[in-house]
């Protein structure tokens, strides 16, 4: 697999993750995906929205909506061998619409943000923020409400997106391709292109439960991560990573989701490896995370499911000491999110 093109702070990031990207797939048995599509609805906006199902040979389906990329469904068995959907879904395309950001893609910046905006290469560019200054995931009319273009592939689905250059404030018109391939796991490969140096962080918002029940506070987490980035009262980095050991965020060896409200950004121990284990003790249910991303964002703020939004970190335009999310004319942004189901 190709490493990212990104400038010389992200270089020694990307070497690093090269040959355990090779060693992801190595791995990766050969199970193949039927993949299917059928109309989902219609936005309010007139535009027609499809479902694209994937089922593999293990009992797994997946279900992405051409709607901000929304995960629908994830239905995997427990350790009896029944199927159930460990992701929460809404009832309907109207009700998606109405929740940005739930359960699908992020972009073009996921997180936050802060000082209403960033400079690039001398140029100031302003954001839609909030009273504090603060633009959250992209901004309003993000990704995750745009009707992405949808082509089968193999074992999957491939939607793009071209954002337009100044759409919510970002430079460069930015042409985006995710795919969602399902084979012994579900992959999530992001790409994209700028014709303007610009900033790209992209993830996906989706909320597991695995026991698919009213909470996940019976559900045991590990993070494979020995420091986090500390935060201000506006949740916006400081620049300090700081460790865990010693504080309610050490999840190193696996914890059960407390009533805490997790919403912070953990720094991972090495690139493109395992980076956090979610388990049910009820049904069994076990999911794996591994990514290139030298982040992940937890966030319990919906106490009935949790997200794992794997990612460069918060705020990173403004901190330099930050992994670079800069991308330039001429240069590929890759990234790759693996999600593994199993029973124990």
């Amino acid at each position: 697999m190709n490493l990212l093109s990104m400038s010389a702070k992200r270089l020694p990031f990307a070497q690093s993750r090269k040959k355990h990207l090779r060693s992801i797939d190595m791995r990766a048995a050969i199970v193949c995906a039927v993949v299917t599509h059928a109309p989902y609805g219609v936005t309010a906006r007139g535009e027609p929205v499809d479902a694209f199902t994937l089922t593999n040979g293990r009992g797994t389906l997946v279900r992405v909506l051409t709607y901000g990329g929304v995960i629908n469904e994830i239905s995997v068995p427990d350790r009896k061998g029944s199927l159930g959907n460990i992701v929460l879904s809404l009832p309907d395309l109207k009700a998606y619409e109405g929740h940005a950001n739930f359960s699908s893609l992020l972009g073009r910046y996921a997180n936050r943000i802060a000082d209403g905006g960033f400079t690039l290469n001398g140029v100031r560019y302003n954001l839609p923020s909030n009273a504090q200054g603060i633009s959250s995931h992209g901004g309003p009319g993000g990704f995750s409400t745009k009707v992405w273009h949808a082509a089968p592939i193999r074992n999957g689905v491939a939607l793009s997106y071209e954002s337009a250059d100044g759409e919510n404030g970002y430079p460069g018109k930015l042409s985006v391709t995710v795919e969602y391939t399902l084979t012994d796991a579900l992959k999530i490969r992001y790409t994209a292109r700028t014709d303007k140096p610009t900033v790209v962080n992209l993830s996906h918002h989706v909320y597991f439960n695995l026991a698919g029940s009213e909470t996940i506070l019976g559900e045991s987490l590990q993070v494979f991560a020995d420091r986090y980035t500390v935060f201000d009262a506006r949740r916006i980095p400081t620049g300090e990573m700081a460790p865990v050991a010693g504080t309610e965020l050490d999840f190193r060896q696996p914890a059960l989701i407390r009533d805490f409200n997790l919403d912070h950004n953990f720094v991972l121990n090495g690139p493109a490896h395992l980076a956090a284990r979610l388990s049910d003790p009820g049904s069994g249910r076990r999911l794996e995370i591994r990514t290139t991303e030298p982040g992940i964002q937890v966030f319990t703020g919906r106490k009935a499911g949790v997200a794992l939004e794997t990612q460069h970190f918060p705020n990173s335009p403004n901190q330099p000491e930050f992994p670079s999310t800069e991308l330039r004319p001429g240069q590929l942004f890759q990234s790759e999110t693996q999600y593994r189901f199993s029973v124990f």
